[in-house]
């Protein structure tokens, strides 16, 4: 693809199996982003609800080269910092560049904070902070080498600005997340590397559509299903939603991603229908 809104630029997008991080990494590519695409693929043990295989992190390649677009793929988990050093170097040997950090890769787990294991609130904090640094901590130096600027976009969520019981890790993750942007906004700015984060409530996804979630939300239900679970879901937002499509923050990400956002850095976008003022 020639045009768009972000022609020429090569994107990393950690999470990109599926989910958030797939429908990012295919609307970049619409707007004429090159992918580097990330994904661990494989489950982890604190974590109930099937995490993304090899063969969805295929589907993502599929769906990205469906538009014209280029695209590499690594199979690396974002507690492994050789492996996303790997991946960046394999994405900038290949597409000679790197401008755009998606850092979108996340779990989930439930329960109060006291009766929280170490594996949960280890696991949850690994992946959903530490994993952001890391991630960061891979491209930052090769795109201030290059000269060329660019932008992180980090996954936060509503639960950053505001206490949500029965997933305390989840939102202290996402509290670190928030000061890590900011931080790196400040750091970055000589470097014309802006830092912001999209912060989304429920979102259409596998993370959101299993049993585990279902059963969070209503646990009065012996075997809640999604419509069950959508009339509670609904509460957490101002807007008559239960929740939104994972395209509705890749539209962000296009915005911040590309030069319309030139001197957008340090911001939180919430697109959360409203959950964030309730």
């Amino acid at each position: 693809m020639t045009g768009g809104r972000v022609a020429g630029k090569v994107a990393l997008v950690t999470g990109a199996a599926r989910g958030q991080g797939r429908s990012h990494a295919v609307r970049l590519a619409e707007e004429g982003a090159s992918i580097i695409a990330v994904d661990a693929c494989s489950p982890i043990d604190s974590v109930e609800y099937p995490l993304s295989s090899a063969e969805d992190l295929k589907e993502t390649q599929a769906l990205v080269e469906a538009h014209d677009a280029r695209i590499i793929t690594a199979v690396a988990d974002v507690r492994d910092q050789d492996a996303l050093n790997a991946a960046v170097r394999a994405g900038i040997d290949e597409f000679g560049r790197l401008d755009v950090v998606c850092a979108n890769a996340g779990i989930s787990s439930f329960g109060r904070v006291w009766e929280l294991s170490d594996e949960q609130w280890q696991n949850l904090l690994d992946v959903n902070l530490t994993g952001v640094w890391r991630t960061v901590r891979a491209a930052i130096p090769a795109m201030i080498e290059a000269g060329n600027g660019g932008s992180l976009i980090l996954t936060a969520s509503f639960a950053a600005n505001k206490g949500v019981p029965n997933i305390g890790h989840y939102v202290s993750s996402k509290h670190g997340v928030v000061g890590l942007m900011r931080t790196l906004a400040v750091e970055l700015a000589e470097h014309r590397i802006r830092a912001n984060t999209v912060n989304p409530s429920s979102v259409g996804t596998g993370m959101f559509f299993n049993s585990q979630t279902y059963g969070f939300f209503r646990p009065d239900l012996e075997n809640p299903g999604r419509e069950d679970m959508a009339e509670v879901a609904q509460t957490l937002n101002t807007f008559p939603v239960p929740w939104m499509e994972p395209v509705d923050i890749s539209n962000a990400v296009v915005y911040l991603a590309s030069d319309e956002a030139r001197y957008v850095t340090g911001a939180q976008f919430a697109i959360d229908a409203g959950a964030v003022g309730k």
